[in-house]
């Protein structure tokens, strides 16, 4: 029976040309598909990180710590094409709905992400055309006043993961779980005279100020702009080409290093004490991050080299530069932002990290996991 159901296939492959014959040669039968790598790839690598989730979950209902990945995992993670899916999700996000269907689309992503549309500028669903232009919805200017009593305050909306003192040049990402501030930022000119002990020394103009940092993770339902936190002055912009891994805190907790892995930008600059910096992190889905006053930046392009970045320095030019929400002026000290203005936007959900300077007695007005709102304060200072 098998050698007659060969005979067949032969049989119409020889009818119908010799494409179809020559592949029933090769495999044997006409029906059995090739091996596909990027789908096993995909099969294989979620199966397994869907079983260290599961795994993961299990330690932290029995009290455990739970365990951080190994190299292996951590590359195994990264094989997966998380920066060709973004691409392929930011097109998607471009498609253009029928009208009949962008409400039901629209109000279950709302209901998924508990998404507040009466902050919204725009409330109506149908006005939003696509994916794309609902993520990226404006807000009513009134729904978030800027705090006026604080040098800094939230620079978007969302969940505090971490905050508090860089301690040997380390810095935590969640508690308990770090990565390195020169892996972060790169190389850094010293901002004083003295000689330093410490890649945080080079950040430093002052021996009687430390280093402080805070992280804010925004949400798939979170408002997607960020804003500048406090009057300061940016220097430099640092691009970082790299990973789009999931940022949640689960992922956090579990992968050490995971901001250094992703891609970001860095802005780098001045503000009353001294150095300041803010990061925008992207991760799976936010393969695109837009700096308004910066039309040169261009994130998730299909190549690039590892262990690579781009500069480009904002001092000794003479200009306007205006995006969207954003007039920002630049003199020859670099691009001047006012506390609250719009500085960028991710297509979903990321994260920011502030690093700067501030005197030792600097301390935070914050709890670990609390929801904070863009213009509310950090601090007590």
């Amino acid at each position: 029976m098998a050698a007659a159901f060969r005979k067949g296939v032969v049989g119409v492959t020889r009818k119908n040309g010799f494409s179809l014959q020559q592949r029933s040669l090769s495999s044997g039968y006409g029906f059995l598909l090739r091996p596909r790598p990027l789908p096993i790839i995909l099969v294989t690598g979620g199966g397994y990180l869907g079983y260290k989730h599961y795994k993961r979950r299990g330690q932290k209902e029995d009290g455990a710590p739970p365990s951080l990945a190994a190299s292996t995992e951590v590359a195994l993670y990264r094989s997966v094409p998380t920066r060709l899916l973004s691409r392929a999700w930011g097109r998607l996000n471009g498609v253009e709905l029928p009208n009949w269907l962008r409400r039901p689309v629209y109000t279950l992503y709302i209901w998924k992400f508990g998404v507040n549309m009466q902050e919204a500028a725009v409330e109506d669903l149908d006005h939003y055309r696509n994916l794309g232009e609902f993520f990226r919805r404006r807000l009513k200017p009134a729904v978030r006043p800027l705090c006026t009593s604080c040098c800094l305050t939230s620079p978007a909306d969302g969940m505090i993961l971490h905050f508090g003192r860089v301690k040997n040049s380390e810095v935590e990402q969640v508690k308990g779980v770090t990565y390195s501030l020169e892996s972060f930022l790169g190389p850094q000119r010293s901002q004083s005279n003295e000689p330093s002990s410490s890649f945080s020394d080079l950040l430093l103009s002052s021996p009687e100020n430390d280093l402080f940092h805070v992280v804010v993770y925004l949400s798939p339902g979170d408002y997607h702009g960020f804003h500048s936190p406090t009057d300061w002055r940016v220097e430099l912009r640092r691009h970082f080409p790299g990973s789009l891994m999931s940022v949640s805190p689960s992922v956090a907790h579990w992968i050490k290093g995971l901001f250094c892995f992703n891609e970001r930008v860095v802005l780098t600059g001045q503000w009353q004490h001294g150095f300041f910096s803010l990061t925008a992190v992207g991760a799976t889905n936010v393969g695109s991050i837009r700096v308004y006053f910066d039309r040169e930046l261009h994130t998730n392009t299909p190549h690039y080299s590892k262990g690579t970045f781009f500069d480009r320095s904002y001092v000794d030019q003479v200009l306007k530069v205006a995006g969207e929400g954003c007039v920002a002026s630049l003199n020859k000290g670099g691009v001047v932002l006012h506390k609250g203005e719009a500085v960028g936007e991710f297509n979903l959900g990321s994260t920011i990290v502030l690093l700067f300077e501030a005197p030792k007695d600097f301390s935070f007005n914050l709890q670990p996991g609390q929801r904070i709102r863009v213009g509310e304060g950090l601090c007590s200072l």
